[in-house]
């Protein structure tokens, strides 16, 4: 029995490791998204870091336009990274989840 137990910790621990591994190559991981027209374009990582923001110097004349870009783009892009970010982790942690009996009907 304990060392099931023990083997289990040891698998636990090891998920978290791998865990925390792609939660930093997820830093390198970009994703752009740009708005419809091509007016905006942004760049953020995998885990919602924004790394960059290019807008047409047409939008720089109305702010309300502006800022109704910047929302839509940086909506989409952040939901785009969720998507990746919650799929890549999900891989990871059930990969390394030890195998109780029962447990499957969860899958």
């Amino acid at each position: 029995m304990f060392g099931d137990l023990m083997g289990m910790m040891g698998k636990l621990k090891e998920t978290q490791k791998k865990v925390e591994e792609t939660k930093k190559r997820l830093d390198t991981v970009l994703i752009d998204e740009k708005s419809s027209d091509e007016k905006i374009t942004v760049t953020l990582t995998a885990n919602r870091t924004i790394k960059s923001i290019s807008i047409d110097e047409g939008l720089l004349q109305d702010k309300e336009e502006l800022e109704d870009y910047l929302i839509l783009t940086l909506n989409k892009a952040i939901e785009r990274a969720t998507q990746i970010n919650e799929a890549e982790l999900a891989a990871v942690a059930k990969d390394g989840m030890p195998n109780i009996p029962g447990m499957d009907m969860f899958k």
